[in-house]
């Protein structure tokens, strides 16, 4: 049986990717955290409006890993930005209870050397 916290994260993960903020939609809480260096926001209408800001700015996101338990899932991502950036390595820890994904908190090192 698949790992249910793994499933649910690569499912709004892959389609963060589709830049489908609908899918995305059905895995949030209503009042999900979300964290990461240059940003906090709670609330499924906050994340969405900004990942859809984000949709404007990576070209590709690749799911590197995911792994978890029955309560939290693990993913690492490539996002793929135009140069200069280019790719953007990132861990995502996200608290999932009953199906929904109550946090989500993006570690980054935005000192990292683009590997294109």
């Amino acid at each position: 049986m698949k790992n249910k916290p793994i499933a649910i994260a690569e499912s709004y993960y892959t389609a963060l990717g589709q830049k489908n903020s609908t899918a995305m939609s059905q895995y949030l809480h209503p009042e999900v955290q979300f964290t990461s260096p240059i940003a906090q926001m709670r609330g499924k209408d906050a994340v969405l409006e900004a990942a859809k800001k984000l949709f404007t700015l990576f070209k590709t996101l690749t799911i590197r890993a995911k792994f978890g338990n029955e309560a939290q899932a693990m993913v690492v991502v490539d996002l793929d930005f135009p140069p200069p950036a280019g790719i953007f390595p990132s861990a995502v820890l996200l608290n999932i209870k009953e199906g929904l994904i109550e946090k989500i908190e993006i570690f980054f090192d935005a000192s990292l050397p683009s590997k294109k």
